[in-house]
């Protein structure tokens, strides 16, 4: 049987690659819309834009992977149904214990991915991805200033434009500084100016040769404009967007033995995704079982209704946790095991209903 196994490996792995690359490019369209609404931001420079793409994937792949997997085999295994090589299969007396070791073949590599980008590449590169822009949110000079171009302060208090500036990005001209707070706004020009930063870490600009106009935001006529020699615009602090100890952002094995309801969340929900793709597979084969004149993408639908009815349940799941709606203790099992033992179910189970009706 080994010639059997190769071919129906082959069938089952063209398949899911194929549905794989197709989810990959609808999702890198998704991450590419999110990432250039942050640079247009302000958040990051453009020369961010590869990098935090590729942590997006990674990030996404513990979800996209578990569909990716199922309707592959759903659409492979269809075609041997449609083909009418599924029965020609069975007659010979290759049932679904046989057929168990080239799908492993397929699900096995792919649940081992699931589970390293879950569990080490996915929090690895949310970790890069928050730092990098906790790093951009700290530097206004990563933040996206560039000549010719109006940038948004970090915190939205006002934005900045400079007409030219220096090879290492300390040193412009004709530079047009608005801030806002509450009740007052503040307009400051200068010919030229420099980015500084004090022993404190404190930003701020150093402009020569300029005015500066202050006023009421609401109206009025409470305005003075002063010239000015040499002005220090201090610049907002860039505070952090996110925090290094919030369980996002830790590794799986620093969330063991935390006592926060988020970080037993966090670690169940990193957990669940290989165990759901493996239950997930086992669903494929007998869902995808159907007559030769059968339609071919009804029960794929069936399939994806499946994986999106397990896979908002456990979103649910991990937000009960956090709020302490479930007990730490039960996690996300209430949820993985059952499915876990419905799909073995499905899979061993199928096929011995209509050989039963047959024998009577």
């Amino acid at each position: 049987m080994a010639k059997l196994d190769r071919y129906l490996f082959g069938e089952f792995a063209q398949s899911t690659f194929a549905v794989l690359v197709v989810l990959l490019i609808v999702m890198v369209g998704g991450a590419f819309a999110d990432v250039l609404q942050d640079i247009a931001r302000g958040k990051m420079a453009v020369g961010m834009l590869l990098a935090q793409l590729g942590l997006v994937m990674l990030q996404w792949l513990p979800i996209i992977l578990p569909l990716a997997l199922m309707l592959g085999l759903m659409l492979a295994m269809g075609r041997l149904y449609r083909d009418s090589e599924m029965p020609v299969i069975a007659a010979a007396g290759v049932g679904p214990r046989r057929l168990l070791k080239p799908v492993l073949m397929v699900v096995v590599p792919v649940v081992a991915l699931v589970a390293a980008c879950s569990l080490w590449l996915g929090p690895w590169a949310e970790r890069q991805s928050k730092q990098m822009i906790n790093e951009a949110n700290r530097n206004l000079i990563v933040a996206g200033l560039k000549p010719g171009a109006f940038t948004e302060i970090p915190g939205g208090g006002g934005v900045i434009y400079v007409g030219s500036m220096s090879a290492d990005g300390s040193q412009f001209q004709r530079v047009f500084v608005y801030r806002h707070n509450d009740d007052r706004l503040d307009v400051t020009t200068s010919a030229s100016g420099a980015l500084n930063v004090n022993d404190a870490g404190e930003r701020y600009l150093t402009l020569d040769e300029g005015f500066e106009v202050e006023g009421p935001r609401a109206g009025g006529k409470d305005y003075r404009l002063l010239r000015y020699k040499k002005n220090d615009v201090m610049l907002p602090a860039g505070q952090q967007k996110y925090d290094a100890n919030e369980p996002e952002m830790l590794p799986t094995q620093d969330l063991f033995g935390d006592p926060r309801p988020e970080a037993n969340a966090q670690l169940h929900s990193r957990f669940a995704p290989p165990l759901l793709a493996l239950a997930f597979a086992l669903m494929a084969l007998p869902l995808a079982r159907s007559t030769p004149r059968q339609a071919r993408y009804g029960r794929v639908l069936t399939g994806f209704l499946t994986y999106l009815i397990g896979m908002n349940l456990m979103l649910m799941g991990t937000r009960w946790l956090e709020d302490g709606k479930l007990s730490p203790a039960m996690g996300l099992w209430w949820l993985v095991l059952p499915l876990l033992a419905v799909g073995a179910w499905l899979y061993f189970a199928d096929g011995r209903m209509r050989r039963a009706r047959l024998a009577r």
